[in-house]
């Protein structure tokens, strides 16, 4: 089985597809893909479908989903298969699991080589690191089960992906400016800062790259824009931290120009009290 949520739901089995065209036996399938191996309690599933207020016949609602789902497995594994669709979606004391690999579903690929790219900028290895970073990235095609109509259970989760994805792209960026790539990175970052007009560690990133680039200038001109912007529209002044890189821009610093140390977090992270 291969499973991805890293855009649009895809569920497949011996190249036939399983996933349901009903909205709630998706919602049910993206759930317990996120977690295979896992028991997802049939609590936390009613709610995902109902919410706080599930019908009187929600069990037994809930129970026809599951059959519906089983069935198209077992149409997909087909009659030779060594196991049966009730053994990969398991009924356990509580709830339903998916018996399948974590290396089946997308969102597993994608977390382990995040952790490797992490583990690589850690010691140091910036090749391997922005390499792997950039391959955690590949596995997303769009936003995380667009497809997919999210209750409550689901909408945090599509929100703690949505959030990781940004972080991992922020490490990423961390090793190519580590790397030098500063000048390859300022197309990138110009979009990102403007999808996150507040977020301080895309700004920095933005004025490193365009300060190693030669446009001292448009660095600054980058910090007075969000300066403004924060205190415009949330009544705060940057991190003591980015005041600090904004200074040492001003005053040419010359470790502006020192690429983080291998236990650093970031470039950023020089600028930290």
């Amino acid at each position: 089985m291969k499973i991805q949520v890293l855009g649009p739901l895809s569920a497949e089995v011996n190249g036939g597809s399983i996933v349901p065209t009903a909205g709630k036996p998706r919602q049910i399938l993206s759930l317990l893909a996120l977690y295979p191996g896992r028991v997802m309690p049939v609590p936390t599933l009613m709610e995902e479908l109902w919410g706080t207020e599930p019908p009187a016949s929600a069990l037994t609602t809930l129970q026809t989903y599951i059959l519906q789902l089983r069935r198209r497995l077992g149409t997909a594994m087909g009659p030779g298969a060594p196991t049966g669709a009730k053994d990969v979606l398991a009924t356990r004391h509580g709830g339903y699991l998916l018996q399948i690999d974590r290396d089946c579903v997308d969102v597993h690929q994608y977390e382990d080589l995040a952790r490797q790219g992490q583990s690589a900028f850690e010691d140091g290895d910036n090749e391997v690191s922005a390499a792997r970073f950039r391959t955690a990235l590949d596995l997303w095609t769009g936003g995380p089960l667009v497809d997919v109509k999210l209750g409550p259970v689901l909408d945090i989760e599509v929100m703690r992906l949505q959030e990781s994805r940004l972080v991992t792209v922020e490490r990423r960026i961390d090793a190519d400016l580590r790397l030098g790539r500063h000048s390859e990175l300022i197309a990138e970052l110009t979009e990102m800062t403007a999808r996150h007009p507040h977020h301080e560690g895309l700004h920095s990133q933005a004025m490193v790259a365009m300060y190693r680039s030669g446009r001292q200038a448009t660095a600054l001109e980058v910090y007075r824009r969000l300066r403004m912007r924060l205190i415009e529209e949330l009544g705060v002044e940057p991190s003591p931290q980015l005041q600090r890189m904004h200074q040492a821009m001003l005053a040419v610093d010359p470790q502006l120009d020192v690429l983080a140390g291998p236990r650093r977090t970031s470039t950023f992270d020089l600028f930290a009290a």
